[in-house]
């Protein structure tokens, strides 16, 4: 089945019956094959608890006044007010009026369920030294230039950070950075902790983290969040300048949380691989020796999720190298790296290895040579705003930029486009767990039970099994039936001798949208798969359910959409060339109809029409330029659903 009108099913029935549907207390439908990672029982059970899990929507990529790049930038949100704002309350954001006022304001149309607050740990204890008076270092050149030229600082600064270096004001090996570094980690945490909701409410959820933010070469992303299942965390964060190499990272994590006896735990989440310039995911150790089966077990044990989406762009396929892929042309910056950005000069292609498709084949590749998977990365999506301002992913007329990597607004209100043309407003991670817990969510990340969205609020199950039985789509026991037939997304299957196809099963609801606003209709959902044939790496696209054919559209001066979508879509799929002795993933792509951008929302909102010159205002240029993409297809991805032949073992 690979069309839409042949075994897939797309059906507008009740989103309860169709996706949530429950009967706890019936025998299951089949013989269990493969149950759900157990949770760890958490401390105490939310009142709002499910033994089939539900949809958890939230940010782990999120800067405050702590990061350098964002403080030089006028972010003065802190820790305790990003969690504040994640949770609906407004916000002011620069520019600020010399009072003090903020002079443009944001609020989350619906709160989230969760956030962490990631900022650099480079750097943190410059910031502080540069900020607070009396610390050493405070008068240095170094400080003056950051008070005084903040926009040259964040050039010098972030440039020696990358080179594994600190200011002389650091003292020789760093130790006054280091502690000045502990005040703003302390405010972190307590930001974190004073938000967690412990009652049985469960309202919001909280992570204490901050980002490693490596580079490998001339500017080459090597970027990661570090997520905390607790409070039980490193007396302080371990950056890029302390552990350079992955592997001294690694083993400091080791030997700092998980080994520590303090009952810390922690995930590491990589993110924009898509500016990395294919160096991300190694297929070596940082000294260029070849990576034995103990690197990729402890990188598999430390990197369960990738970041597919924020608002540095897309990283999950390119049109360069998915030809026949024509979705994946979506989201995608200009730049195969960040310096590459900033100088005009070197070689910008973009390369293969920067995209997530490609490095889920190359995992299947090193497992065949060293019986390990080092990329078996599950799926989540996030902001990376450096306002503070955690979930603010619509695509809106008001957008105010994110501000990562990008210009400035200055001292009055932006007049034209507030971000960098090709940026967006990045994306939310999604988490299937039995509750709004730090237990629950932590375990669901582990085990990869999660999923990625552009920003829309479209809420996707995925299945997987060899004994998945047939015939689900509507059904009540929907649910229940994939959880006892097969494995949900981020699960693995080992295939038998000779078998044939696992049933694949993904249903969507389209997001219900809020305030009065309809979210947009579903178009299709898809499942892409890659394997190995022999040493070859492939890779196909298939329709399951919903219209590939859709006439929907978007009328790009008024943004009012055009033509019919789905509430919901549910599809039932087997892979037509499946082979069990051939190792493959498969994962789901949930798309909506067209819809305007945030730039043409905002292009539109201030009449610019491109056949008339005489509307496009200062800064609006953009708008008209080659390289604008007027409208967008959001979307969502599941972690993948591996399949393994009959000889392999998990790892």
């Amino acid at each position: 089945m690979t069309r839409t009108g042949r075994r897939a099913r797309s059906r507008r029935r009740s989103a309860a019956a169709l996706v949530w549907g429950v009967a706890a207390a019936a025998l299951p439908l089949v013989t269990v094959h493969a149950q759900p990672t157990a949770v760890e029982p958490p401390t105490h059970r939310c009142r709002e608890y499910d033994p089939l899990r539900r949809a958890w929507f939230g940010d782990l990529h999120v800067h405050t006044v702590f990061s350098l790049d964002a403080s030089t930038q006028d972010t003065r949100t802190r820790p305790a007010d990003a969690y504040r704002f994640a949770k609906g309350e407004r916000l002011g954001i620069q520019p600020f009026a010399e009072d003090g006022r903020a002079l443009r304001h944001v609020q989350l149309a619906r709160p989230l369920d969760f956030a962490a607050v990631t900022d650099h740990a480079e750097l943190l204890g410059e910031w502080n030294t540069c900020n607070q008076a009396g610390l050493p270092g405070h008068d240095s050149w170094v400080c003056r230039m950051y008070r005084g030229w903040p926009r040259a600082a964040y050039f010098w600064m972030n440039t020696q950070a990358a080179l594994a270096g600190r200011p002389g004001f650091c003292g020789e090996d760093g130790s006054l950075c280091l502690e000045a570094a502990r005040g703003p980690w302390q405010e972190i945490l307590e930001a974190a902790a004073a938000h967690q909701d412990e009652t049985p409410a469960c309202r919001f959820t909280t992570f204490p983290a901050y980002e490693w933010t490596g580079a490998a070469g001339a500017g080459n992303n090597f970027h990661r969040n570090v997520i905390f299942r607790n409070e039980q965390v490193p007396e302080l964060p371990i950056s890029f300048v302390d552990a350079p190499a992955l592997e001294d990272f690694r083993a400091r994590l080791s030997r700092e949380c998980r080994d520590a006896g303090t009952g810390c735990d922690v995930l590491v989440i990589p993110h924009n691989p898509n500016l990395g310039a294919g160096r991300m995911f190694s297929r070596t150790r940082t000294d260029g020796s070849p990576l034995a089966a103990a690197d990729a077990r402890d990188r598999a044990a430390y990197e369960p999720l990738v970041e597919i989406m924020q608002h540095k762009g897309d990283s999950e396929c390119h049109p360069a190298f998915s030809s026949e892929d024509e979705l994946c042309a979506f989201e995608k910056v200009v730049s195969n790296s960040f310096i590459a950005r900033t100088l005009p000069f070197g070689d910008n292609a973009p390369v293969e290895r920067q995209f997530m498709r490609r490095v889920l084949l190359e995992g299947l590749e090193l497992e065949r040579e060293l019986g390990v998977n080092p990329f078996r990365y599950g799926f989540i999506a996030s902001t990376d705003t450096h306002l503070g301002t955690p979930g603010l992913a619509a695509e809106s007329a008001d957008y105010p930029g994110h501000g990562g990597a990008g210009t400035p607004v200055g001292d009055e209100l932006p007049r034209g486009l507030p971000d960098e043309l090709d940026f967006n407003p990045g994306g939310l991670a999604v988490v299937w767990a039995e509750e709004n817990s730090r237990d629950a969510l932590f375990e669901a990340m582990r085990r990869r039970e999660t999923y990625g969205t552009s920003g829309p609020r479209i809420q996707v199950r995925f299945f997987g099994g060899f004994e998945l039985p047939g015939e689900l789509c509507g059904s009540d026991r929907l649910v229940e039936a994939g959880y006892a037939g097969g494995v949900p997304m981020g699960g693995r299957l080992t295939a038998p001798q000779d078998a044939a196809s696992p049933r694949f099963l993904v249903t969507a609801l389209r997001d219900p949208g809020s305030g009065g606003q309809p979210g947009t209709p579903l178009q299709r959902i898809q499942i892409v798969k890659g394997w190995l044939d022999g040493d070859a790496l492939r890779e196909r696209v298939f329709e399951v359910a919903g219209d590939p054919a859709s006439t929907a559209s978007v009328d790009l001066a008024s943004c009012e959409p055009t033509g019919t979508g789905f509430d919901q879509l549910c599809g039932e799929f087997r892979d037509p060339d499946f082979d069990p002795t051939q190792p493959a993933f498969y994962y789901a792509r949930v798309v909506e109809n067209p819809t305007c951008r945030w730039s043409q929302k905002l292009c539109a909102a201030r009449g610019v029409r491109c056949d008339d010159t005489s509307t496009i205002g200062e800064g609006l240029e953009g708008c008209c330029a080659p390289e604008h993409r007027p409208s967008i297809q959001e979307r969502a991805w599941t972690s993948p659903i591996w399949v393994q032949p009959p000889s392999g073992s998990p790892d």
